[in-house]
C-alpha cells in the first residue's frame, strides 16, 4: 500500500486504495463494450476479426495505462466511437482506401497531434473551431452511428424506391435486436451505470440460446491472431485527395480529447479555480501518444473516454484506477473465444439470392451509444441562422449521405459563407475559413472518390 501511496499519492487526492480498485473496475464494465462494438467497425473496413480484437484490446490497455503512469488521472483510453465509424466507412468504405493506407493516415495524423500538443498551435486550433459545429459533429455522429446500428439490426432496411424502409420484426436477427435495444434501455431506466456492457451480455446469452450466437466449445483461450499494424502503409497516405480526411481527423482528436477531459476533471474535482485543468497539456500528450501506438497495434484513433467519468463518481481520484481498468482489459484477452462470438455476424439470405449480414447483439449498443452523442443539440445556438443552419446542415449531411466527412464540410462551408454573407466575416477564425477552402478544394479538384 505504500508504494501506491508514493506513485498514486492516493491519500493526497482525497481518495483510498478500495475506492480506485471500485473506481476501475467500473470504468472497465462501463466501456468494455467497445471490445465488442470496435472490431465490427475494423472488420468493415476489411481487416480479418481476429487481428481487429487483438488490435482493439492492446491499444486500449497500452494507452490507459500509460495514462495512469505518466499523468495519474482516473482517465481510460480506447478507439472512439464514432472515429471507428469515420475510419471503417468514411476513409475504407466511400473514400476506397485500404485499411493498410488508413492506418498510415491515423498514425500520420497522430504524430500531428503529438506535435501540436508541445506548442500553443493546439491551444490555437481550439479557440478557433466555433462551440456549434463541436456540438453539432457530435450530435450528427451520434445520428450516424445509430443508423449504423438500426441497419445492423435490421431494424432498417434498403428499399429501391424510398432508400430505406422499416425492416422486418419477426425475423430472428432483428427480434434479438430489439430484446437486446428493450434490455438496455431499461438498465438505463433503472440508472444502471454498466448498462450498454450487461446489455451485450444478456443479448449474447439470448442469441445463444436461440442458436443465433456460436461459441465454439470454450469461453477461455490464448489470444490469437496478428495485430494488423504490422501491415500499415504509411508512403500511401501521403495523397493530396486525402487531406480534407486528416484535416477532420485531428479535429475530432483535439475535441475528443479536451471535452472528455474537461467533463471528467469537472466531476473529479480536479479543475482549478479558473476552470483550467493543471495537467491538460500532458494528458493531451499521453492521448495522442495513445493514438499514434493505437495506429501502430492496427485499430482506429484511441481517445479519452467519457465513460470514466462513472469510475470517477465511485471514487477514483488518480491513476491507480487506471492500472484496473488496463488490466482488465489484458484480462480480456483471454475471452477472446466469448467476444468474437458477440462481435460476429448474422448472415441472411435474400429473395434475389444475396446475402446481408447484420449484428444483432451489438447493435443495440450502437443505437444507444449514438443516443448519448446527440444530448449536445440543446447546447446549440438556435436563435441565431448563421448558427443554426451550418449546425443543421452538419447533422443533416452525416446520416444522410452515409459520411462524416461530408457532414464536417457542409458545416465549415455554410459557416464561413453564412457569416461572410452577413457581414460578420471578422466573427470567424481564421482557421474555418482555412477548413472551408480546404473542403471546396477538395469538392472542385478531386471530385468522387
Amino acid at each position: 500500500m505504500n508504494i501506491l501511496e508514493r506513485i498514486f499519492r492516493v491519500r493526497e487526492a482525497g481518495s483510498t486504495v478500495p475506492r480506485e480498485l471500485l473506481g476501475g473496475l467500473t470504468t472497465f464494465l462501463t466501456m468494455a463494450y467497445i471490445i465488442v462494438v470496435n472490431p465490427v467497425f475494423l472488420v468493415a473496413a476489411g481487416m480479418p476479426a481476429d487481428g481487429a480484437l487483438l488490435a482493439t484490446v492492446l491499444a486500449s490497455a497500452f494507452a490507459t495505462l500509460l495514462m495512469g503512469f505518466a499523468v495519474n488521472l482516473p482517465v481510460a483510453l480506447a478507439p472512439g466511437m464514432g472515429l471507428n465509424a469515420f475510419f471503417a466507412y468514411t476513409i475504407c468504405g466511400e473514400g476506397g482506401v485500404s485499411w493498410q493506407t488508413g492506418l498510415g493516415l491515423l498514425a500520420l495524423v497522430a504524430l500531428v497531434f503529438l506535435l501540436l500538443t508541445v506548442g500553443r498551435v493546439r491551444a490555437i486550433i481550439t479557440s478557433g473551431v466555433p462551440r456549434t459545429l463541436r456540438f453539432a459533429a457530435a450530435v450528427g455522429i451520434g445520428l450516424f452511428i445509430t443508423q449504423i446500428g438500426l441497419a445492423h439490426a435490421g431494424i432498417v432496411v434498403d428499399h429501391p424506391a424510398t432508400l430505406v424502409t422499416f425492416g422486418d420484426v419477426t425475423s430472428g436477427h432483428t427480434a434479438l435486436a430489439l430484446a437486446g435495444v428493450a434490455i438496455t434501455l431499461t438498465l438505463v431506466a433503472w440508472r444502471v451505470r454498466t448498462a450498454i456492457f450487461w446489455g451485450l451480455l444478456m443479448t449474447a446469452v439470448i442469441g445463444a440460446a436461440f442458436g443465433m450466437v456460436s461459441i465454439d466449445g470454450t469461453w477461455v483461450s490464448m489470444p490469437r491472431g496478428s495485430l494488423p499494424g504490422l501491415e500499415m502503409d504509411i508512403a500511401g497516405a501521403f495523397r493530396a485527395n486525402l487531406l480534407p480526411l486528416g484535416v477532420a481527423l485531428l479535429f475530432f482528436a483535439i475535441f475528443d480529447a479536451m471535452g472528455t477531459l474537461f467533463a471528467v476533471g469537472a466531476e473529479a474535482g480536479l479543475l482549478d479555480q479558473r476552470g483550467e485543468f493543471p495537467r491538460l497539456g500532458r494528458a493531451l500528450t499521453v492521448d495522442a501518444f495513445g493514438a499514434l501506438a493505437g495506429a501502430g497495434f492496427g485499430t482506429s484513433s484511441v481517445t479519452c473516454y467519457i465513460e470514466s467519468a462513472t469510475g470517477v463518481s465511485t471514487g477514483a481520484r488518480t491513476g491507480l484506477a487506471n492500472m484496473v481498468t488496463g488490466c482488465c482489459f489484458l484480462l480480456s484477452l483471454f475471452l477472446m473465444p466469448l467476444v468474437s462470438a458477440m462481435a460476429s455476424g448474422v448472415t441472411v439470405e435474400t429473395p434475389a439470392g444475396a446475402s446481408t449480414t447484420f449484428y444483432p447483439v451489438t447493435a443495440p449498443a450502437l443505437i444507444l451509444v449514438g443516443a448519448l452523442m446527440v444530448r449536445s443539440v440543446i447546447r446549440i445556438d438556435w436563435d441565431d441562422v448563421t448558427e443554426a443552419i451550418p449546425a443543421f446542415l452538419t447533422i443533416i449531411v452525416m446520416p444522410t449521405t452515409f459520411n462524416i466527412s461530408h457532414g464536417l464540410a457542409a458545416g465549415f462551408m455554410s459557416y464561413a459563407g453564412m457569416k461572410v454573407a452577413a457581414g460578420r466575416w471578422r466573427d470567424v477564425h481564421w482557421i474555418v475559413h482555412v477548413v472551408a477552402i480546404l473542403f471546396a478544394w477538395r469538392y472542385i479538384w478531386v471530385p468522387g472518390r
